[in-house]
Formats: structure tokens, C-alpha cells, sequence
């Protein structure tokens, strides 16, 4: 290299080199607002965040960088519209919401801001939005399932207990998802021979005393429905269910992986990672209300046969041959 041609090098660079630094530092840093019900430090929400982190990180997004998260985390109180109002005053870009629980509250103090939910039951029936393939409003984003569902659970519950007569549906009274839930399973029960009865998830002591009256009688078992007490209570279900001896039917893999007998539902880290896709493309000028809210497309059974063992309960081969997933 003579040095004519190295000094031209270092001109180039020289050159090269602010451009891009002013380049990096025009990229807008963008806000992102994330609501959930669950507790900062719960395994299952700390999960759920990196699924979406991931997600937004697959369309060119990372923390830090060219986007900030502020997150707010309910963990079952019920003044939830508090934490509405703080990520609102934070002028997010959009919101990621997770359950029910926290799009109402967010719905009811912003109709502008961009909302993606996630895990939320009959967003039209919530009011949530208009219809799933044109929500109309500020929000839109996937659903965890249809209540139709919930008689699946109690198929499921009478398949592998063909004794049970009674169910006890354990459920947010406050929501109307937890209401729905209810009456989809209460609509089968006579078919399968179960009385159907729900418990209210308000507290821990509600929940308990609840559990613990309705074992008193034979021929139980337990539906858990999904919500955000449904999680933040989860402990504390499983250990009942098990202590009272309770075959129980729950809506997501967690509870299993967590002790519980057996779970029907979609992959709910996987609805977060989708979200982001949504979150992606709003951040790029589209509009939630041209965005359809989603179903999910696949369920999975989860067995966790330890469980079965010590209930003594001996699961049919119909249904562990249907299993995704058996825990040992």
C-alpha cells in the first residue's frame, strides 16, 4: 500500500465513522408499557416477558437500544387501574397487557394509546373490542382460548375420574371471563352426570375454606379457570388439591409442571412471542384496529403421572396416548 493510498484509507474512515455514529445515535429509543397481573418476581411472568423480549428481539428490537420497557406488575391487586394510569403518564408508544384483569383497567384511562393483550377470554364479550376480525378500537391481540373449553375440562375430568358427581370451578368472580368459564362448563355438566359449583378466587383464606368444605363430601374434583389470581393462587391450589386428595383439571401447562394432575390449554409463552409481532408492526404505523385479535391454533394435554400416583389414580391409556407432554 503506497501512502497516497493509506491516507485516502483514513479519510475514509474518518468520514465513515461519524456518519454512522450519528446514525446510531438518531435511532429513536422507543417506549413500550407492559401490565400484568402476576408478582415482579414469579417465575411464570418473569417467562411470559422473555417470550415477548425475545420476540421484539426477532423483529429488530432490543432493550436498551432502540427500545425501553416499563413494566408494571399487579400481582392480584385489585387496584389495578393504578398501575393503568402509571404506565399511561409514562407516554408509552403501546402497552403489552396480559389478562383480562389489566386490559379493562387499561381501557377504561386510555382509548388511544396502542394495546396488545394477551391471554384475554372473550375480548368481545369484554368489551375489548368490536369483533375479533375488525377490533375497531385501540386494542387488539390474541386470546387464550373460547369458553367452549371449559367443557372440555370437564370431559376430561369425568375421562380420567369416571366417578366424580361433583366439580368444584374454581373462578375470578370479578371478571366476566370467570363468569363464562363457569357457564360453559355448567352448560355440560348434567350430559356427564357433575354438579357443577363455583368457588371464588378472591383471597387465599376464601380459597381455602372454599376447598376444604366442598372435600368434605366424596365423588369431587377440580376445575381451575384461567386468570391472573388463577396464577398468583396457584401454589396454594395445588397443594389443596393434593392434601384433600382431588383429581383436578387445569388450563395451562404450569400447574403440572408445578405438581398439578393434569392441564388442556395453549402454549401461553408462545401467545407473548406473537404479541411482539403485533407490538412490532405498531411501532411501524399500523393501527390495532385493523389488526384481527388471534385464537390460538393448538392445544396440549399435560400429564403429570407422580401426581396420578399418589391421588391412586390409574389413567387410561386413551388418554396418555393423547398426551403432548407426560412428567414422571
Amino acid at each position: 500500500m503506497t501512502r497516497r493510498d493509506f491516507i485516502t484509507l483514513l479519510g475514509g474512515v474518518a468520514v465513515a465513522w461519524p456518519l454512522a455514529a450519528r446514525a446510531q445515535q438518531a435511532e429513536r429509543m422507543r417506549r413500550i408499557g407492559v401490565a400484568t397481573g402476576t408478582a415482579a418476581d414469579d417465575p411464570d411472568g418473569q417467562a411470559r416477558l422473555r417470550g415477548f423480549l425475545q420476540g421484539l428481539k426477532q423483529s429488530g428490537w432490543t432493550e436498551g437500544r432502540n427500545v425501553r420497557i416499563d413494566a408494571r406488575w399487579g400481582a392480584g391487586d385489585a387496584d389495578l387501574r393504578r398501575y393503568a394510569a402509571e404506565l399511561i403518564a409514562l407516554a408509552p408508544d403501546v402497552i403489552l397487557a396480559s389478562g383480562n384483569s389489566t386490559v379493562g383497567p387499561l381501557l377504561q384511562v386510555t382509548r388511544t394509546v396502542p394495546i396488545v393483550f394477551a391471554l384475554v377470554a372473550d375480548p368481545v364479550g369484554s368489551g375489548f373490542v368490536d369483533s375479533l376480525a375488525r377490533p375497531g378500537g385501540n386494542a387488539t391481540g390474541f386470546m387464550n382460548f373460547e369458553y367452549s373449553l371449559g367443557g372440555k375440562w370437564l370431559e376430561l375430568l369425568k375421562e380420567i375420574t369416571p366417578g366424580v358427581t361433583r366439580a368444584a370451578v374454581l373462578r375470578d368472580p370479578v371478571l366476566p371471563s370467570g363468569t363464562g368459564q363457569f357457564a360453559a362448563i355448567q352448560a355440560v355438566a348434567p350430559s356427564l352426570g357433575v354438579e357443577a359449583t363455583p368457588i371464588n378466587m378472591r383471597d387465599a383464606s376464601e380459597i381455602e375454606r372454599a376447598i376444604t368444605a366442598f372435600a368434605r363430601s366424596p365423588n369431587g374434583g377440580l376445575i381451575l379457570t384461567g386468570s391472573a389470581l388463577a396464577v398468583v393462587h396457584r401454589d396454594l391450589i395445588i397443594t389443596l388439591a393434593a392434601h384433600h386428595k382431588l383429581p383436578a383439571v387445569y388450563y395451562r401447562r404450569l400447574y403440572v409442571t408445578d405438581g398439578g394432575l393434569i392441564s388442556y390449554g395453549p402454549d401461553i409463552v408462545d401467545q407473548f412471542r406473537l404479541a411482539a409481532g403485533y407490538v412490532d408492526r405498531i411501532l411501524k404505523g399500523e393501527k390495532p384496529a385493523d389488526l384481527p385479535v388471534q385464537a390460538p391454533t393448538k392445544y396440549e394435554l399435560v400429564i403429570n403421572l407422580k401426581t396420578a400416583k399418589a391421588l391412586g389414580l390409574a389413567l387410561p391409556a386413551t388418554v396418555l396416548a393423547r398426551a403432548d407432554a407426560v412428567i414422571e
